[in-house]
């Protein structure tokens, strides 16, 4: 189905270029007592639709690793990092996989941290931006647009870039990763992975965000975690939330979700906390790796929500004097 793709200029102007004219010297909290840098909504639904809208639109075709549709996107990717002020991780934001035969990228974005002492310490924040491109037709429709999986959880990651990018409101370092090949078997992460732990990287903690597209049936909580007894991230989650945020999601385990997504090479490396926050719950959702994962299927309400209750979390997590997230 074709979507009308807002133009590339139009969406870095209006969803992701520089918040700093609505900054003040005392700025008021945010929405539910977020101490945020805006006196308006920190994220609506306006600009996570105007980001999945390219994301998620056909002419992307997909975006399957080392295809051109790919391309576009980590080229939307980098104008949004370069908009908010992120510096690129290495020489660019570009990073080479080199486990997989064609040219692919991991998009690799830091705010540093504003403590002289806890600016060495880094935080990932990450999303994979593919998916799996062209599938046998269905209905005259063969391109599977992921735009629950995972556009949904690379747009939380941008719109969080945005907000740190501009607020520096970070003592600790965050990295913002958007992996490459997960689809084909978790690549982009398992090379970065290595990669930052063969540069002894000291990381404090990996955030994953999957499937964030639509709400949960029937939960008093807004997301999970994938791994949710090895640590007590889901507790410390809540805690700056200062709301039931994060639940347990039995299939989650039956299904073994911590071993498939890019959190599990950074726990394979680093064995630190690296866990993934989704609210796809094997009920709200029938098009997974289908060519039904469209737009139209997205509820953007909630993924701001989901952004916005993330936002305190992660200051918290990044302003902690002291390791708070502990493996069990």
């Amino acid at each position: 189905m074709k979507h009308v793709i807002v133009f590339l200029g139009l969406i870095f102007l209006t969803a992701c270029g520089s918040l700093k004219n609505t900054q003040s010297n005392n700025p008021p909290d945010g929405p539910d007592g977020l101490k945020g840098n805006l006196g308006r909504t920190i994220v609506d639904s306006t600009s996570v639709l105007e980001i999945m809208n390219f994301l998620a639109s056909d002419d992307l075709k997909g975006r399957d690793s080392g295809s051109e549709g790919i391309e576009k996107a980590a080229e939307f990717i980098e104008g949004i990092f370069v908009q908010n002020g992120l510096k690129p991780y290495f020489r660019t934001f570009k990073d080479t996989l080199t486990n997989f035969e064609k040219p692919a990228y991991n998009i690799v974005g830091v705010v540093k941290g504003t403590d002289k002492q806890l600016q060495n310490e880094y935080i990932i924040i990450g999303a994979h931006y593919d998916h799996i491109g062209i599938l046998t037709p269905e209905n005259g429709d063969a391109i599977a647009n992921g735009a629950n999986d995972n556009a949904s959880g690379t747009t939380t990651v941008l719109e969080l870039a945005r907000y740190f990018g501009n607020s520096k409101s970070n003592k600790r370092s965050l990295i913002f990763v958007l992996f490459s090949a997960e689809e084909k078997g978790l690549l982009g992460s398992n090379h970065l992975a290595k990669k930052l732990k063969e540069q002894d990287l000291n990381l404090y903690l990996m955030l994953n965000f999957e499937m964030t597209g639509v709400p949960m049936i029937d939960k008093d909580y807004m997301m999970y975690v994938t791994g949710y007894g090895k640590s007590n991230l889901a507790e410390e989650t809540n805690k700056y939330a200062n709301k039931n945020l994060v639940g347990f999601l039995p299939t989650a385990k039956e299904f073994g979700l911590f071993q498939r997504s890019d959190n599990y090479p950074f726990h394979n490396e680093f064995n630190i906390p690296s866990q993934t926050y989704c609210t796809f719950d094997f009920t709200n959702f029938n098009f997974y790796h289908k060519v039904g994962d469209e737009l139209e299927q997205m509820d953007f309400e909630h993924m701001a929500q989901v952004i916005n209750n993330m936002i305190p979390v992660l200051e918290g997590f990044s302003n902690s004097p002291e390791q708070e997230i502990k493996y069990y």
